[in-house]
């Protein structure tokens, strides 16, 4: 299913075309050409915006802090 954003952003990257079909400069197939070219686009652009930015703002749990043992080699020792 295709996001509402990705339609949005589509009409916006469009936007060009659209003005140019108002001025009476392209014709109608001209504008759903380009808007139908651009919708993969923006649904690509807008998946790897999402894919950059879904860590953001997430916060780790807290581990459990280890303890060392006497008698017992730390980490990185032989």
């Amino acid at each position: 299913m295709i996001r509402p954003s990705v339609l949005l952003f589509a009409l916006l990257m469009s936007a060009p075309a659209l003005y140019r079909y108002v001025t009476d400069e392209v014709d109608i197939s001209q504008v759903l050409i380009r808007f139908l070219i651009a919708v993969p686009i923006a649904a690509v652009l807008l998946a790897g915006m999402r894919f950059i930015t879904a860590g953001y703002g997430r916060t780790e749990e807290p581990g459990t802090p280890a303890t060392p043992t006497p008698g017992e080699p730390g980490p990185g020792s032989s």
